[in-house]
Protein backbone atom coordinates (compact mmCIF):
# COMPACT_ATOMS: atom_id res chain seq x y z
CA UNK A 1 0.00 0.00 0.00
CA UNK A 2 1.39 3.45 -0.91
CA UNK A 3 2.19 6.04 1.67
CA UNK A 4 -0.67 8.22 0.40
CA UNK A 5 -3.14 5.43 0.88
CA UNK A 6 -1.95 4.86 4.44
CA UNK A 7 -2.31 8.53 5.30
CA UNK A 8 -5.83 8.66 3.80
CA UNK A 9 -6.83 5.52 5.71
CA UNK A 10 -5.61 6.92 9.02
CA UNK A 11 -7.44 10.19 8.42
CA UNK A 12 -10.70 8.30 7.82
CA UNK A 13 -10.30 6.29 11.06
CA UNK A 14 -9.49 9.45 13.00
CA UNK A 15 -12.51 11.29 11.59
CA UNK A 16 -14.79 8.35 12.36
CA UNK A 17 -13.44 8.19 15.92
CA UNK A 18 -14.02 11.91 16.40
CA UNK A 19 -17.57 11.72 15.07
CA UNK A 20 -18.36 8.63 17.14
CA UNK A 21 -16.92 10.23 20.25
CA UNK A 22 -18.96 13.37 19.68
CA UNK A 23 -22.16 11.38 19.18
CA UNK A 24 -21.45 9.35 22.33
CA UNK A 25 -20.81 12.49 24.40
CA UNK A 26 -24.02 14.15 23.16
CA UNK A 27 -26.13 11.07 23.82
CA UNK A 28 -24.63 10.63 27.26
CA UNK A 29 -25.28 14.25 28.11
CA UNK A 30 -28.93 13.96 27.01
CA UNK A 31 -29.39 10.76 28.99
CA UNK A 32 -27.84 12.34 32.07
CA UNK A 33 -30.10 15.39 31.87
CA UNK A 34 -33.23 13.23 31.48
CA UNK A 35 -32.32 10.95 34.38
CA UNK A 36 -31.28 13.83 36.60
CA UNK A 37 -34.49 15.73 35.93
CA UNK A 38 -36.81 12.81 36.62
CA UNK A 39 -34.89 11.26 39.47
CA UNK A 40 -34.10 14.55 41.19
CA UNK A 41 -37.74 15.68 41.02
CA UNK A 42 -39.00 12.43 42.50
CA UNK A 43 -36.48 12.51 45.30
CA UNK A 44 -37.49 16.07 46.09
CA UNK A 45 -41.10 14.91 46.37
CA UNK A 46 -40.06 12.01 48.58
CA UNK A 47 -38.19 14.38 50.87
CA UNK A 48 -41.31 16.58 51.18
CA UNK A 49 -44.22 14.13 50.75
CA UNK A 50 -46.84 16.45 52.23
CA UNK A 51 -46.11 19.11 49.63
CA UNK A 52 -47.00 16.85 46.74
CA UNK A 53 -50.29 17.73 45.09
CA UNK A 54 -52.45 15.65 42.82
CA UNK A 55 -55.36 17.05 40.86
CA UNK A 56 -58.55 15.17 41.56
CA UNK A 57 -61.84 15.65 39.77
CA UNK A 58 -64.73 16.52 42.03
CA UNK A 59 -68.11 15.58 40.53
CA UNK A 60 -70.03 18.09 42.62
CA UNK A 61 -68.33 21.09 41.02
CA UNK A 62 -66.98 19.63 37.79
CA UNK A 63 -63.64 21.27 38.56
CA UNK A 64 -60.25 19.93 39.45
CA UNK A 65 -59.58 20.11 43.17
CA UNK A 66 -55.97 20.15 44.32
CA UNK A 67 -55.77 17.68 47.17
CA UNK A 68 -52.57 17.33 49.23
CA UNK A 69 -51.54 13.70 49.32
CA UNK A 70 -48.50 11.85 50.59
CA UNK A 71 -46.52 10.11 47.84
CA UNK A 72 -44.42 7.18 49.11
CA UNK A 73 -40.68 7.36 48.56
CA UNK A 74 -39.64 5.28 45.51
CA UNK A 75 -37.33 2.40 46.53
CA UNK A 76 -34.34 1.74 44.22
CA UNK A 77 -33.73 -1.95 43.45
CA UNK A 78 -30.75 -3.35 45.38
CA UNK A 79 -30.09 -6.16 42.87
CA UNK A 80 -28.54 -4.04 40.10
CA UNK A 81 -25.40 -6.00 39.09
CA UNK A 82 -23.22 -2.91 38.70
CA UNK A 83 -20.74 -2.20 41.47
CA UNK A 84 -22.20 1.30 41.71
CA UNK A 85 -26.01 1.23 42.02
CA UNK A 86 -27.64 3.07 39.16
CA UNK A 87 -31.08 4.67 39.07
CA UNK A 88 -33.67 2.93 36.88
CA UNK A 89 -34.36 4.25 33.43
CA UNK A 90 -36.34 7.49 33.20
CA UNK A 91 -39.31 5.62 31.69
CA UNK A 92 -39.60 3.41 34.79
CA UNK A 93 -39.42 6.44 37.04
CA UNK A 94 -42.13 8.17 35.09
CA UNK A 95 -44.33 5.07 35.23
CA UNK A 96 -43.77 4.75 38.98
CA UNK A 97 -44.73 8.38 39.52
CA UNK A 98 -47.89 8.00 37.45
CA UNK A 99 -48.84 4.84 39.37
CA UNK A 100 -48.40 6.57 42.70
CA UNK A 101 -50.52 9.49 41.53
CA UNK A 102 -53.23 7.12 40.32
CA UNK A 103 -53.23 5.36 43.68
CA UNK A 104 -53.58 8.70 45.45
CA UNK A 105 -56.44 9.66 43.15
CA UNK A 106 -58.49 6.56 43.92
CA UNK A 107 -57.63 6.22 47.62
CA UNK A 108 -60.56 7.20 49.90
CA UNK A 109 -60.19 10.50 51.70
CA UNK A 110 -60.20 10.47 55.51
CA UNK A 111 -63.78 10.53 56.83
CA UNK A 112 -64.94 13.94 58.02
CA UNK A 113 -66.30 14.06 61.57
CA UNK A 114 -70.08 13.86 61.71
CA UNK A 115 -71.43 17.29 62.66
CA UNK A 116 -73.39 17.50 65.90
CA UNK A 117 -77.06 17.79 64.98
CA UNK A 118 -79.04 20.82 66.06
CA UNK A 119 -81.36 20.12 69.01
CA UNK A 120 -84.37 20.41 66.70
CA UNK A 121 -82.89 17.77 64.38
CA UNK A 122 -81.85 15.27 67.05
CA UNK A 123 -85.05 13.26 67.33
CA UNK A 124 -83.69 10.55 69.58
CA UNK A 125 -85.52 9.78 72.80
CA UNK A 126 -83.42 11.47 75.48
CA UNK A 127 -83.60 11.63 79.27
CA UNK A 128 -82.49 14.49 81.52
CA UNK A 129 -83.04 15.67 85.06
CA UNK A 130 -84.10 18.81 86.96
CA UNK A 131 -81.19 20.43 88.81
CA UNK A 132 -81.40 23.26 91.31
CA UNK A 133 -78.54 25.74 91.06
CA UNK A 134 -75.95 25.74 93.86
CA UNK A 135 -77.52 27.94 96.51
CA UNK A 136 -74.15 29.14 97.82
CA UNK A 137 -73.27 30.43 94.32
CA UNK A 138 -69.99 28.51 94.48
CA UNK A 139 -68.78 27.58 90.96
CA UNK A 140 -67.00 24.47 92.27
CA UNK A 141 -70.19 23.20 93.87
CA UNK A 142 -72.17 24.00 90.74
CA UNK A 143 -69.64 21.99 88.74
CA UNK A 144 -70.22 19.16 91.22
CA UNK A 145 -73.93 19.05 90.34
CA UNK A 146 -73.23 19.20 86.61
CA UNK A 147 -70.63 16.46 86.98
CA UNK A 148 -73.24 14.25 88.64
CA UNK A 149 -75.54 14.68 85.65
CA UNK A 150 -73.07 14.42 82.80
CA UNK A 151 -70.35 12.08 84.02
CA UNK A 152 -71.97 9.90 86.70
CA UNK A 153 -75.59 9.60 85.59
CA UNK A 154 -74.53 9.77 81.94
CA UNK A 155 -77.33 12.13 80.90
CA UNK A 156 -77.16 14.66 78.06
CA UNK A 157 -79.78 17.14 79.28
CA UNK A 158 -80.71 19.04 82.41
CA UNK A 159 -83.68 21.25 83.16
CA UNK A 160 -83.19 24.76 84.54
CA UNK A 161 -86.22 26.64 85.78
CA UNK A 162 -85.87 30.37 85.13
CA UNK A 163 -88.06 32.61 87.25
CA UNK A 164 -88.53 35.82 85.32
CA UNK A 165 -89.45 37.72 88.50
CA UNK A 166 -86.00 36.92 89.98
CA UNK A 167 -83.94 37.84 86.93
CA UNK A 168 -85.79 41.07 86.06
CA UNK A 169 -87.40 42.37 89.27
CA UNK A 170 -87.87 45.80 87.66
CA UNK A 171 -88.14 46.77 84.02
CA UNK A 172 -84.66 48.32 84.04
CA UNK A 173 -83.07 45.99 86.61
CA UNK A 174 -81.40 42.67 85.79
CA UNK A 175 -79.82 39.98 87.94
CA UNK A 176 -78.06 37.36 85.82
CA UNK A 177 -76.00 35.90 88.67
CA UNK A 178 -77.77 32.51 88.83
CA UNK A 179 -77.67 31.86 85.11
CA UNK A 180 -74.11 33.18 84.88
CA UNK A 181 -73.25 30.48 87.42
CA UNK A 182 -75.19 27.68 85.76
CA UNK A 183 -74.65 28.14 82.04
CA UNK A 184 -70.81 28.06 81.90
CA UNK A 185 -70.83 25.03 84.20
CA UNK A 186 -73.26 23.18 81.95
CA UNK A 187 -71.07 23.98 78.94
CA UNK A 188 -67.97 22.64 80.70
CA UNK A 189 -69.66 19.26 81.08
CA UNK A 190 -71.21 19.20 77.61
CA UNK A 191 -74.79 19.33 78.86
CA UNK A 192 -77.74 20.58 76.86
CA UNK A 193 -80.03 23.02 78.66
CA UNK A 194 -83.81 23.02 78.72
CA UNK A 195 -85.12 26.24 80.25
CA UNK A 196 -88.60 26.43 81.72
CA UNK A 197 -89.36 30.15 81.84
CA UNK A 198 -92.08 31.14 84.29
CA UNK A 199 -93.53 33.74 86.76
CA UNK A 200 -93.96 37.27 85.46
CA UNK A 201 -92.67 39.99 87.83
CA UNK A 202 -95.18 42.30 89.48
CA UNK A 203 -94.29 45.24 87.24
CA UNK A 204 -95.29 43.25 84.15
CA UNK A 205 -98.64 41.95 85.48
CA UNK A 206 -102.12 43.14 84.59
CA UNK A 207 -103.52 46.10 86.52
CA UNK A 208 -105.63 45.04 89.50
CA UNK A 209 -104.67 41.34 89.32
CA UNK A 210 -103.86 39.34 92.46
CA UNK A 211 -100.07 39.32 92.44
CA UNK A 212 -99.97 36.92 95.39
CA UNK A 213 -100.41 34.20 92.78
CA UNK A 214 -98.29 33.67 89.70
CA UNK A 215 -99.64 34.72 86.35
CA UNK A 216 -98.93 35.95 82.85
CA UNK A 217 -97.80 39.46 81.85
CA UNK A 218 -100.21 42.13 80.71
CA UNK A 219 -98.28 42.26 77.43
CA UNK A 220 -96.88 39.21 75.70
CA UNK A 221 -94.15 41.47 74.32
CA UNK A 222 -92.56 41.79 77.76
CA UNK A 223 -92.21 38.01 78.10
CA UNK A 224 -90.86 37.76 74.56
CA UNK A 225 -88.30 40.48 75.31
CA UNK A 226 -87.16 38.60 78.39
CA UNK A 227 -86.73 35.34 76.48
CA UNK A 228 -84.81 37.01 73.67
CA UNK A 229 -82.50 38.72 76.18
CA UNK A 230 -81.62 35.26 77.52
CA UNK A 231 -80.80 34.01 74.02
CA UNK A 232 -78.63 37.04 73.32
CA UNK A 233 -76.71 36.63 76.56
CA UNK A 234 -76.17 32.88 76.16
CA UNK A 235 -75.94 32.27 72.40
CA UNK A 236 -75.91 28.59 71.36
CA UNK A 237 -76.20 27.54 75.01
CA UNK A 238 -79.99 27.21 75.26
CA UNK A 239 -81.23 24.09 73.48
CA UNK A 240 -84.90 23.95 74.45
CA UNK A 241 -87.41 26.37 75.99
CA UNK A 242 -90.61 25.49 77.80
CA UNK A 243 -93.03 28.39 77.58
CA UNK A 244 -94.68 28.61 81.01
CA UNK A 245 -95.82 25.88 83.37
CA UNK A 246 -99.16 24.31 84.39
CA UNK A 247 -101.22 27.13 82.91
CA UNK A 248 -104.44 25.17 83.53
CA UNK A 249 -104.12 26.04 87.24
CA UNK A 250 -105.19 29.35 88.75
CA UNK A 251 -102.12 29.43 91.03
CA UNK A 252 -99.87 29.50 87.92
CA UNK A 253 -102.07 31.59 85.59
CA UNK A 254 -103.92 34.16 87.65
CA UNK A 255 -105.21 36.65 85.10
CA UNK A 256 -108.04 39.12 84.71
CA UNK A 257 -109.04 36.98 81.75
CA UNK A 258 -109.19 33.84 83.89
CA UNK A 259 -107.83 30.49 82.79
CA UNK A 260 -107.75 30.71 79.00
CA UNK A 261 -106.16 28.26 76.58
CA UNK A 262 -106.54 30.80 73.77
CA UNK A 263 -104.64 33.46 75.72
CA UNK A 264 -101.91 30.97 76.54
CA UNK A 265 -101.52 29.93 72.90
CA UNK A 266 -101.18 33.60 71.96
CA UNK A 267 -98.21 33.86 74.36
CA UNK A 268 -96.76 30.63 72.95
CA UNK A 269 -97.19 31.89 69.37
CA UNK A 270 -95.38 35.17 70.01
CA UNK A 271 -92.55 33.43 71.87
CA UNK A 272 -92.17 30.69 69.25
CA UNK A 273 -91.94 33.25 66.46
CA UNK A 274 -89.28 35.29 68.28
CA UNK A 275 -87.17 32.28 69.28
CA UNK A 276 -87.15 30.84 65.77
CA UNK A 277 -86.08 34.22 64.35
CA UNK A 278 -83.00 34.13 66.59
CA UNK A 279 -82.13 30.41 66.63
CA UNK A 280 -84.27 27.99 64.60
CA UNK A 281 -82.43 25.04 66.16
CA UNK A 282 -83.96 25.57 69.60
CA UNK A 283 -86.80 23.20 70.58
CA UNK A 284 -89.87 25.18 71.67
CA UNK A 285 -92.02 23.21 74.13
CA UNK A 286 -95.55 24.17 75.13
CA UNK A 287 -96.10 24.62 78.85
CA UNK A 288 -96.81 21.29 80.53
CA UNK A 289 -100.24 20.95 82.10
CA UNK A 290 -100.99 19.78 85.59
CA UNK A 291 -102.84 16.43 85.54
CA UNK A 292 -106.03 17.34 87.34
CA UNK A 293 -109.77 17.45 87.22
CA UNK A 294 -111.67 20.72 86.92
CA UNK A 295 -112.38 22.84 89.99
CA UNK A 296 -114.73 25.77 90.54
CA UNK A 297 -114.58 27.83 93.74
CA UNK A 298 -117.70 28.87 95.70
CA UNK A 299 -117.42 32.36 94.23
CA UNK A 300 -117.69 30.91 90.72
CA UNK A 301 -114.01 31.33 89.90
CA UNK A 302 -112.51 28.44 87.97
CA UNK A 303 -109.31 27.44 89.76
CA UNK A 304 -108.41 24.46 87.58
CA UNK A 305 -109.39 23.09 84.18
CA UNK A 306 -109.22 19.36 83.56
CA UNK A 307 -105.96 18.81 81.68
CA UNK A 308 -107.61 16.65 79.00
CA UNK A 309 -110.13 19.43 78.33
CA UNK A 310 -107.47 22.13 78.40
CA UNK A 311 -105.28 20.16 75.98
CA UNK A 312 -108.20 20.01 73.54
CA UNK A 313 -108.76 23.76 73.94
CA UNK A 314 -105.09 24.51 73.24
CA UNK A 315 -105.13 22.35 70.11
CA UNK A 316 -108.27 24.11 68.91
CA UNK A 317 -106.55 27.48 69.52
CA UNK A 318 -103.62 26.53 67.25
CA UNK A 319 -101.17 24.93 69.67
CA UNK A 320 -99.68 22.58 67.08
CA UNK A 321 -98.69 25.49 64.83
CA UNK A 322 -96.38 26.94 67.48
CA UNK A 323 -94.77 24.02 69.31
CA UNK A 324 -92.03 21.62 68.30
CA UNK A 325 -92.93 19.44 71.26
CA UNK A 326 -95.97 19.29 73.55
CA UNK A 327 -95.18 19.61 77.24
CA UNK A 328 -96.45 17.11 79.81
CA UNK A 329 -96.10 16.46 83.54
CA UNK A 330 -96.81 13.48 85.71
CA UNK A 331 -95.69 12.68 89.21
CA UNK A 332 -96.88 9.14 89.68
CA UNK A 333 -98.66 9.21 93.05
CA UNK A 334 -98.71 5.66 94.49
CA UNK A 335 -99.27 3.47 91.42
CA UNK A 336 -96.86 2.31 88.72
CA UNK A 337 -96.34 3.88 85.29
CA UNK A 338 -98.00 1.01 83.39
CA UNK A 339 -101.37 1.23 85.19
CA UNK A 340 -104.34 2.75 83.30
CA UNK A 341 -106.62 4.92 85.43
CA UNK A 342 -109.58 2.56 85.05
CA UNK A 343 -107.63 -0.64 85.77
CA UNK A 344 -105.91 0.13 89.06
CA UNK A 345 -105.46 -3.10 91.05
CA UNK A 346 -106.78 -2.96 94.63
CA UNK A 347 -104.32 -2.22 97.42
CA UNK A 348 -105.82 -2.39 100.89
CA UNK A 349 -102.51 -1.30 102.44
CA UNK A 350 -102.39 2.07 100.64
CA UNK A 351 -102.99 4.98 103.00
CA UNK A 352 -103.66 7.38 100.11
CA UNK A 353 -106.86 6.13 98.52
CA UNK A 354 -107.28 8.42 95.51
CA UNK A 355 -106.39 6.04 92.66
CA UNK A 356 -108.25 3.16 94.35
CA UNK A 357 -111.44 4.76 95.65
CA UNK A 358 -111.84 7.74 93.30
CA UNK A 359 -110.83 6.60 89.79
CA UNK A 360 -109.71 9.48 87.56
CA UNK A 361 -107.29 9.77 84.65
CA UNK A 362 -105.14 12.31 86.49
CA UNK A 363 -103.77 9.61 88.83
CA UNK A 364 -102.28 7.62 85.94
CA UNK A 365 -98.95 8.25 84.24
CA UNK A 366 -99.96 5.76 81.54
CA UNK A 367 -103.35 7.32 80.77
CA UNK A 368 -102.12 10.92 80.89
CA UNK A 369 -99.27 10.53 78.39
CA UNK A 370 -101.04 8.21 76.00
CA UNK A 371 -104.17 10.36 75.88
CA UNK A 372 -102.16 13.52 75.17
CA UNK A 373 -100.38 11.72 72.33
CA UNK A 374 -103.68 10.46 70.92
CA UNK A 375 -105.19 13.97 70.95
CA UNK A 376 -102.20 15.29 68.98
CA UNK A 377 -102.47 12.48 66.45
CA UNK A 378 -106.23 12.89 65.99
CA UNK A 379 -105.68 16.63 65.36
CA UNK A 380 -103.20 15.81 62.59
CA UNK A 381 -100.06 16.78 64.49
CA UNK A 382 -96.77 14.90 64.39
CA UNK A 383 -95.36 16.37 67.60
CA UNK A 384 -94.10 14.12 70.34
CA UNK A 385 -94.33 14.84 74.05
CA UNK A 386 -91.64 16.48 76.13
CA UNK A 387 -92.23 15.26 79.67
CA UNK A 388 -90.65 18.16 81.52
CA UNK A 389 -91.38 16.70 84.96
CA UNK A 390 -91.96 13.12 86.12
CA UNK A 391 -91.03 11.04 89.14
CA UNK A 392 -92.20 9.14 92.21
CA UNK A 393 -91.97 10.56 95.71
CA UNK A 394 -90.92 8.52 98.75
CA UNK A 395 -90.66 9.46 102.42
CA UNK A 396 -89.19 6.16 103.59
CA UNK A 397 -85.91 7.76 104.72
CA UNK A 398 -87.28 11.18 105.73
CA UNK A 399 -89.35 10.60 108.88
CA UNK A 400 -92.14 12.89 107.70
CA UNK A 401 -93.89 14.26 104.64
CA UNK A 402 -95.05 17.60 103.25
CA UNK A 403 -98.72 18.53 103.77
CA UNK A 404 -100.88 16.99 101.05
CA UNK A 405 -98.25 14.41 100.08
CA UNK A 406 -99.63 11.46 101.97
CA UNK A 407 -99.24 9.31 98.85
CA UNK A 408 -95.45 9.54 99.24
CA UNK A 409 -95.75 7.52 102.45
CA UNK A 410 -97.00 4.55 100.44
CA UNK A 411 -93.94 4.40 98.15
CA UNK A 412 -90.83 2.57 99.28
CA UNK A 413 -87.43 3.57 97.96
CA UNK A 414 -87.35 0.35 95.96
CA UNK A 415 -90.69 1.23 94.38
CA UNK A 416 -89.36 4.69 93.54
CA UNK A 417 -86.44 3.01 91.78
CA UNK A 418 -88.55 0.37 90.02
CA UNK A 419 -91.24 2.75 88.76
CA UNK A 420 -88.79 5.43 87.63
CA UNK A 421 -86.79 3.01 85.49
CA UNK A 422 -89.96 1.38 84.21
CA UNK A 423 -91.34 4.79 83.20
CA UNK A 424 -88.13 5.64 81.34
CA UNK A 425 -88.27 2.36 79.48
CA UNK A 426 -91.98 2.67 78.65
CA UNK A 427 -91.63 6.18 77.25
CA UNK A 428 -89.00 4.89 74.86
CA UNK A 429 -91.07 1.87 73.87
CA UNK A 430 -94.24 3.88 73.28
CA UNK A 431 -92.37 6.14 70.83
CA UNK A 432 -94.47 9.16 71.82
CA UNK A 433 -91.85 10.99 73.93
CA UNK A 434 -88.91 13.06 72.69
CA UNK A 435 -87.43 14.45 75.91
CA UNK A 436 -88.11 13.34 79.50
CA UNK A 437 -86.85 15.12 82.63
CA UNK A 438 -86.79 13.38 85.98
CA UNK A 439 -87.82 15.42 89.01
CA UNK A 440 -85.24 15.88 90.68
CA UNK A 441 -81.53 15.55 91.42
CA UNK A 442 -80.67 17.69 94.41
CA UNK A 443 -83.56 19.50 96.08
CA UNK A 444 -83.22 17.16 99.06
CA UNK A 445 -79.73 18.12 100.20
CA UNK A 446 -80.16 21.75 99.27
CA UNK A 447 -83.28 21.97 101.44
CA UNK A 448 -81.59 20.08 104.26
CA UNK A 449 -84.14 17.29 103.70
CA UNK A 450 -86.85 19.50 105.17
CA UNK A 451 -89.98 17.35 105.40
CA UNK A 452 -92.18 20.41 104.76
CA UNK A 453 -90.59 20.97 101.34
CA UNK A 454 -92.67 19.16 98.71
CA UNK A 455 -89.66 18.78 96.37
CA UNK A 456 -87.63 16.76 98.86
CA UNK A 457 -89.46 13.38 98.58
CA UNK A 458 -88.63 13.30 94.85
CA UNK A 459 -84.91 13.98 95.26
CA UNK A 460 -82.70 11.06 94.20
CA UNK A 461 -80.15 12.10 96.84
CA UNK A 462 -81.48 10.87 100.15
CA UNK A 463 -81.08 12.07 103.70
CA UNK A 464 -77.54 12.64 104.97
CA UNK A 465 -76.18 12.27 101.44
CA UNK A 466 -77.18 8.63 101.10
CA UNK A 467 -77.88 8.17 97.42
CA UNK A 468 -81.24 6.50 96.97
CA UNK A 469 -81.49 3.18 95.05
CA UNK A 470 -82.86 5.01 91.99
CA UNK A 471 -79.50 6.79 91.61
CA UNK A 472 -77.55 3.60 90.89
CA UNK A 473 -80.44 2.25 88.81
CA UNK A 474 -80.23 5.30 86.53
CA UNK A 475 -76.51 4.76 86.03
CA UNK A 476 -77.09 1.09 85.21
CA UNK A 477 -79.89 1.93 82.75
CA UNK A 478 -77.65 4.39 80.91
CA UNK A 479 -74.82 1.87 80.71
CA UNK A 480 -77.05 -0.86 79.30
CA UNK A 481 -79.02 1.05 76.70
Amino acid sequence: MSSQSVIRRRRQIRDFALVWTAITVIMGACTFVAIYTAYGSLNQDAANPNQRQVALYTPTTGAAAVVPTAIPTLQIAASVPSATPQPPPATEIAQAGVGAAQQAAVAPEPASPTPTPLPIDDRRYQVGIQVQYSLDMNPDNQDGWMREVGQKLGMEWFKQQVRWEDVQPARDQWDWSKLDLVMPSAARFGLKTMMSIVTAPDWAREAGVNVQKHGPPASNADYVTFVTEILKRYPNQVHAIEVWNEQNLDREWTSTGGLSAANYVALLRDTYTAVKAIDPGIIVISGALSPTGGWTEPDGRVSAIDDFDYMTQMINAGLLNYADCVGAHHNGYNIGPNVPWDSVPPDASASFRGPFDNPHHSWSFYSTLRTYANKIQVAGGDQKLCVTEFGWASTEDLGGYPPGFEFANDNTLDEQKEWTIQAIQLMGEWDIVWLAFLWNLNYGPQAGWDTNNDNVPYSIIGKDWQFRPVYDALIEWNQQR
